[in-house]
């Protein structure tokens, strides 16, 4: 019996297990012909073993739809099975999606990756459009994911400043740098500063690399930087001179801060670059107001670029002062 005669009618159809197995040992071609006489399937896909019905495969217009139709060309074993050319590892998901309409998918980026790759090899767009939707999910958490880099060297620090193509806000915040004692708020004010770092490191996640130095020479004290140099410095320590004993504080400059966290914006993505981002950056020095206790200086740095340092006031006590006189210190 030939292969063109096992094709022409039902009844060879119904008898194409049996016949085809004398007269084709291994495997026989079957073109256009469809399981659409068949109301269940077994298919061999790699090795892994599957066994369903012509109805599943037929939900949705895809490769394994054609398979059942006829539209495309099989190859079925001397017992039976549809061989399939394909890892079976992801093929009991696929199935499963095509029974249930939806399916559990795996966390792992990898393995979703491949599942991926396995619904546009078989066509079922329900599934790729799943596993798409499940990627972006993924890529918004990793996204959202905040990544603070940890300075070892200031030769590192340097380097990754100046390479960096984004605006850095830079935290230095060593508590054990200090000689004295703290006044009552510092220790406030400095988990102040640290909190209000990780609330700009989640507002602008993406638009600012954000650097926390723990290992610095300063209490604690903001630096911000475009282009790869210093536009800004916001120094929050101070000393009290008390009548027996000096003390250090730290302030907490909250507005002038975001401030300049906003200011450094202009340099993303080189917007200032050119006179045009330097003559803003230094209309608003000039419009800014101050708060209290802060003092600004300018330092000239490469040309007519400066880099605008506030400070807070040194205070002194009433009983340390001349009569009438009212000293202040600048850092």
């Amino acid at each position: 019996m030939s292969a063109e005669a096992s094709v022409g009618s039902h009844a060879a159809d119904s008898a194409q297990p049996a016949d085809s197995q004398h007269a084709f040992p291994d495997t026989v071609e079957l073109r256009n012909r469809g399981l659409l006489g068949s109301k269940y399937v077994k298919l061999n896909v790699g090795g892994s073993l599957h066994y369903t019905t012509v109805q599943t495969l037929s939900k949705e217009d895809s490769l394994l739809r054609s398979i059942c139709n006829g539209s495309t060309e099989v190859t079925i074993d001397s017992e039976g099975w549809v061989v399939l050319d394909r890892s079976g590892r992801h093929f009991g998901l696929v199935l499963n999606f095509l029974r249930d309409g939806s399916v559990p998918l795996p966390e792992d980026h990898r393995e979703l990756d491949e599942v991926l790759k396995e619904a546009q090899y078989y066509r079922v767009q329900g599934l790729v459009q799943h596993c798409l939707s499940a990627m972006q999910k993924q890529k918004d958490v990793f996204e959202s994911v905040c990544r603070i880099p940890m300075i070892t060297s200031a030769k590192e620090e340097q380097k990754m400043i100046a390479t960096c193509r984004k605006p850095v806000v830079k935290l230095q915040n060593n508590r054990g740098n200090n000689k004295y004692s703290y006044t009552s708020n510092s220790d406030d004010n400095l988990l102040k500063n640290i909190e209000l770092f990780d609330k700009l490191v989640l507002r602008f996640n993406g638009r600012v690399l954000f650097v926390k130095d723990v290992l610095g020479d300063e209490i604690c004290c903001w630096s911000f930087y475009g282009e790869g140099r210093k536009i800004a410095e916001v120094c929050c320590t101070s000393i009290v001179y008390a009548t027996e004993k000096k003390q250090t504080k730290v302030e907490f400059p909250e507005a002038r801060i975001f401030e300049e966290t906003l200011n450094i914006l202009i340099y993303e993505n080189n917007r200032g670059s050119g006179p045009g981002g330097l003559h803003l950056l230094d209309s608003r020095g000039s419009g800014s107001s101050l708060g209290a206790g802060q003092s600004e200086e300018e330092g000239a740095v490469g040309g007519d670029r400066r880099v605008r340092r506030i400070h807070v006031r040194r205070h002194i006590m009433h009983d340390e002062r001349g009569h009438g006189q009212q000293t202040v210190y600048k850092d």
